[in-house]
């Protein structure tokens, strides 16, 4: 499963090892123990990765193996963007901050975790 964390003004990407399904009923329960709000919804969430990257071949030939999953866009003639199916998870019902989560195969997992952690490190040298 991957989990992208939204926050006030930035996202992480990280790959879990725990299916989607345990990682929401946990979640569940610990905001129903907490007395917390939680609202859960299927939804998609996006974002830019530079075009550039050497991984990029091997991303669109995984692409095929989680076809309903994964969507490729043109940003600009420097980022393509990715799209993910997956659900969404606040505590605030319209909120821009929360959770977004996807099962996707694990090795597109990992590349797209590779890729990302790469564009930020490309990000912060500029």
């Amino acid at each position: 499963m991957l989990k992208l964390t939204y926050t006030d003004n930035n996202f992480y990407i990280e790959p879990l090892s725990e299916s989607l399904e345990d990682w929401l009923n946990i979640r569940v329960l610990l905001c129903l123990r907490a007395a917390t709000s939680i609202y859960i919804e299927p939804s998609t969430a996006s974002f830019l990765i530079p075009n550039n990257l050497p991984q990029w071949e091997d991303l669109r030939s995984l692409k095929l193996e989680n076809e309903e999953t994964i969507k490729f866009t043109v940003g600009d003639a420097e980022y393509l963007e990715i799209s993910l199916q997956g659900t969404w998870v606040t505590s605030e019902e319209n909120s821009n901050e929360g959770v977004f989560v996807c099962a996707l195969t694990h090795t597109a997992e990992i590349l797209l975790n590779q890729l990302w952690q790469e564009a930020q490190i490309s990000a912060s040298a500029i």
